[in-house]
């Protein structure tokens, strides 16, 4: 993919990541973002996504992002660290109504949606992607940043399998761009409130070894978060310190999203496969992380979870 030629003669972009941003959609569609904004001033570019967690503030352009769809038809529109058209949420039509679409990104689960395509589930994050993509000679510090935070997150500060050789050297090349990265890790990825920390002990506190210890299961309620003063967005975290735990190969954790429904998180450290289990449950996402929306009670998701972990074990 040459983005030099999916921009040319183009005169607006419209750019949007999944649901619920995360520091790689958020750092991806930033840096892209700036890109076009820096280099292709006469492009008329947007960009669009919910509201992103505050750590992000900081990243130029943070502050320029779109949080409700409009009714442009744009040249060309870019849906970056989305496995699936639902992904982008209310941003859906807008991508669809494009004249020309692209999607970049790195899950296994991907469903092939958009006109021109760069799915490379090996990356360790689509902001690496984005990084390969772009003139290194034209890489700014704040495209640097903004890439920095999105590998940092999805490889868990390096420490997944995700993470490579080739993941490591653009993130020593983003590093020499002058930017403050153990500041950016202090700041985006470890800092928490006092009731993130409050939420987080909780969740630890109630969780349970299943499957002869193999399995840590996990579960917030609304009344748990209105208990702690939290929102799903303090969650984040959670389901990283459940999965290693040791003897634990995976992590279980739900939050309640809606009236007998679950958001499900998943990790595993070598074996289990867990982007096979969520696409069963209408979900997604990698190997070694993924996701689904699940209906039911704790027990029963706990349940049919275990089931589809076990035989993988």
């Amino acid at each position: 993919m040459n983005l030099d030629s999916i921009l040319k003669d183009v005169k607006s972009v419209g750019i949007s990541g999944h649901v619920r941003p995360d520091g790689d959609c958020v750092g991806s569609t930033l840096g892209l973002y700036g890109y076009i904004r820096k280099y292709y001033p006469e492009i008329d570019c947007k960009l669009y996504l919910e509201k992103v967690p505050e750590c992000f503030y900081f990243l130029s352009g943070a502050k320029e992002i779109v949080h409700v769809p409009d009714d442009r038809v744009f040249d060309c529109y870019f849906a970056l660290d989305c496995g699936d058209l639902s992904r982008l949420g209310d941003f859906a039509d807008m991508f669809s109504n494009a004249k020309k679409t692209v999607c970049i990104d790195h899950h296994k689960s991907n469903s092939g949606f958009a006109d021109e395509e760069l799915v490379v589930p090996g990356k360790s994050s689509t902001s690496e992607l984005i990084f390969e993509l772009l003139p290194k000679e034209r890489i700014t510090k704040e495209i640097a940043e903004a890439l920095y935070v999105g590998i940092v997150h999805d490889t868990g500060v390096f420490q997944y399998s995700c993470t490579t050789a080739a993941t490591m050297n653009a993130a020593g090349f983003l590093m020499e761009c002058g930017i403050d990265y153990s500041g950016i890790v202090d700041y985006t990825y470890y800092e928490k409130t006092i009731n993130q920390n409050k939420i987080l002990a909780y969740a630890i506190n109630i969780s349970k070894l299943v499957l002869s210890g193999a399995v840590i299961e996990s579960v917030i309620t609304k009344a748990d978060m209105e208990r702690f003063e939290v929102t799903p967005a303090d969650l984040d975290g959670i389901i990283n310190q459940l999965r290693i735990t040791k003897g634990v190969e995976v992590a279980v954790f739900l939050y309640e999203s809606g009236d007998n429904e679950y958001k499900v998180s998943l990790r595993s450290k070598r074996k289990v496969d867990l982007s096979e289990i969520a696409l069963k449950f209408g979900g997604g996402g990698h190997e070694r992380a993924a996701g689904a929306t699940m209906k039911g009670t704790p027990e029963e998701i706990f349940a049919k979870l275990e089931e589809e972990i076990k035989i993988r074990l």
